[in-house]
């Protein structure tokens, strides 16, 4: 190498390190709406599998729901039955409540 050249070749292999790190940051700079897009994307959307989760979760309360009333109605008719007033209109308000909830369970699981 010329002696003239020696000095330009130190300093590009001296500046190498430091301008991977500005290339590095470019590379990122560049793709940054990309990836913000993405991510709001995904926030905003849901996939299948949760989707399915979330049912299952709905439908699993659903079918909760309906036992705890279905257990209460047996209970206040019993009582109904033994006369006590009270206990006839909290069996009616189940068996609304029951009649409300039966059609959004499907018949299997019933």
């Amino acid at each position: 190498m010329t002696s003239r050249l020696m000095p330009f070749a130190l300093l590009a292999l001296a500046t190498a390190p430091m301008l991977a790190g500005c290339v590095s940051t470019v590379a990122k700079v560049a793709t940054a709406p990309v990836r913000v897009a993405g991510k709001g994307v995904d926030m905003m959307t849901t996939s299948q599998s949760e989707a399915d989760e979330n049912r299952g979760r709905n439908l699993r309360k659903r079918e909760e729901r309906l036992g705890k009333l279905q257990r209460e109605y047996d209970r206040h008719m019993r009582e109904c039955n033994d006369g006590d007033s009270r206990s006839c209109l909290k069996a009616r308000d189940d068996y609304t409540e029951i009649q409300q909830i039966l059609p959004t369970v499907p018949a299997q699981r019933r």
